[in-house]
């Protein structure tokens, strides 16, 4: 901490979209703190290729990148889509407890960090501890789908498994997605009471942190009972629940800043730094070059304190030596 610059501190808390060309020269000019790879970016590549290209850019890297992936089996699959790395996609929670109930999604789920880590990503974001309340929500598919107690159960084995097995995890879409709709093309209002949210949707989301969840990712939907005005990603009451209600003290993190739940509620084109202000450690980013411009500007004309951003970086740094993403 003592040795980094504001701009390379700044440049920790970003979790860009993997760019389609010249990734060292951006990791060289602009520090980001990891990169999230889509399944572009192993469409056209064999194991081989892509081990010397993430090796490369860990090369380039002064401080060691978080290199993760969307590989959450079903219907969202980056890299098993491809017969370059796996013969078959790997199922989702649900189809795998239909066959082997928890026993086999562990068993998955190792096999998942071992092929990742083989290919030098490091965290994968995953679970989905959302609670749908019926099989026609958006995130059903998505869900382990048998009601919040044994989502609870589910997501605790789960992130003692990836913990165990060295691969980074997140529990995502925090404060728990429920019946609504995809914030990738719309804006989800949620009109359910915070009773709900006690009751049902927090309870994977504490099992997950009890278990040593390092990683939570905050959705874009504008849930009422905690902060009409703002969607959760960005809104500074929704973290303080997180943090202070639940107990989290790991990576908090937005989903995608360029989704269109966002646009709406964001003032001069400034999310990144609406997302720092809520209480944001790492901000998912398919824009990373003008949002860190904007998080720069906003701390060197005092409107986010320095001490704010040292305080995201800490956490990075340590979350990077616990999981061995930075080495003594």
């Amino acid at each position: 901490m003592k040795t980094m610059s504001l701009e390379e501190k700044v440049g920790q808390m970003f979790l860009a979209r993997y760019p389609e060309s010249n990734a060292d020269e951006e990791i060289k000019a602009l520090n980001p703190g990891g990169y999230i790879l889509f399944g572009r970016d192993f469409e056209n590549e064999t194991k081989a290729s892509i081990v010397n290209k993430l090796n490369t850019n860990q090369r380039n890297s002064k401080i060691p990148l978080a290199l993760g992936v969307d590989e959450e089996g079903g219907t969202v699959v980056r890299v098993s889509a491809y017969k370059a790395f796996r013969d078959t996609k790997f199922q989702s929670p649900q189809q795998l407890w239909q066959q082997g109930q928890i026993g086999l999604i562990l068993q998955d789920s190792t096999e998942k960090s071992t092929l990742l880590k083989s290919i030098k990503l490091n965290m994968n974001l995953t679970p989905v501890v959302d609670v749908p309340a019926s099989s026609s929500d958006f995130i059903y598919a998505r869900s382990y789908g048998r009601g919040a107690e044994k989502t609870a159960e589910y997501v605790s084995q789960l992130v003692k498994t990836m913990n165990n097995d060295g691969m980074v995890s997140t529990l995502k879409h925090f404060p728990g997605y429920g019946n609504n709709v995809d914030t990738h093309t719309g804006i989800a209002i949620d009109k359910r009471p915070y009773s709900t949210f006690e009751q049902t949707d927090f309870l994977p989301f504490k099992s997950g942190i009890e278990a040593g969840a390092p990683t939570i990712l905050v959705s874009h939907n504008v849930v009422e009972c905690m902060d009409k005005d703002h969607p959760a990603s960005l809104s500074e009451n929704v973290h303080k629940i997180l943090r202070d209600d639940l107990g989290f003290s790991g990576i908090i993190m937005t989903d995608d800043l360029a989704m269109e739940a966002v646009k709406s509620y964001v003032e001069n084109g400034e999310a990144a730094v609406q997302a720092v202000l809520a209480g944001n450690d790492m901000i998912i980013s398919s824009s990373f070059k003008e949002q860190k411009e904007e998080v720069l500007k906003a701390v060197n004309n005092g409107k986010i304190s320095k001490d704010m951003i040292d305080t995201a970086v800490r956490r990075i740094l340590a979350w990077k030596y616990a999981y061995k993403i930075i080495e003594e």
